[in-house]
């Protein structure tokens, strides 16, 4: 009797070892799998300048990056995916992975550009992707002063701002924005009607 308890505990012993060293290995291997896993990259689009809402999406405008994203690889860019006829849905900052939700197809795009002169010059803070206000000040009935300023177009964004030529160039009070087609017409119209026309910062006005 004595014989077959002690044949059990050993069996029953030699298992619980069995099962330990197992855990063990698995264990390692799980470990092996994450840092393998951590350590894969896959290469990615990383966008070279500021690229405003609605400019083409090329590739002189993004270097290519090793980066481990892990699930997250679907859901940016690969060289590969950059294809032609895509163009920015948003702003996309330097040095940023380029989002696929970020893209469209330039067909879908609501959004054109237009340059305007601002009367009072461009702030220093605004720079390409800058979102901003357009204010205008319509002609007074006389046509010899300005009636007082309001908005025009409440949310736009900086596409580039064109600097003049020679020794002494400099930033110029000529900006090109992305609007909305739909208010392209005002803004046309402001222009001819012979309005002043304020480039502001959002957040500035008071």
């Amino acid at each position: 009797m004595t014989s077959t308890t002690r044949a059990r505990r050993a069996f029953w012993g030699d298992v619980r070892f069995l099962i330990g060293v197992a855990l063990v290995i698995l264990s390692i291997v799980g470990v092996w799998l994450i840092v393998s896993s951590a350590r894969q990259t896959t290469p990615m689009l990383q966008a070279d300048r500021t690229i405003a809402l609605g400019e083409a999406l090329v590739s002189d405008d993004f270097r290519v990056v090793e980066v481990s994203l892990g699930s997250a690889t679907t859901d940016y860019l690969a060289p590969q995916d950059l294809q032609p006829g895509l163009v920015a849905a948003r702003t996309v900052s330097d040095g940023e992975l380029l989002p696929v939700a970020a893209t469209a197809a330039a067909e879908s795009a609501r959004t054109t550009s237009i340059v305007v002169e601002s009367s009072v010059g461009i702030p220093e803070s605004v720079t390409v992707g800058t979102s901003v206000e357009l204010w205008f000040a319509p002609l007074t009935n006389e046509g010899e002063g300005f009636d007082d300023p309001r908005i025009l177009v409440a949310d736009v964004v900086v596409a580039s701002l064109p600097e003049t030529d020679g020794m002494l160039a400099q930033k110029s009070t000529a900006v090109e924005l992305v609007i909305d087609r739909a208010d392209v017409a005002d803004v046309l119209a402001a222009m001819t009607s012979g309005a002043s026309l304020s480039v502001v910062p959002l957040g500035s006005a008071s």
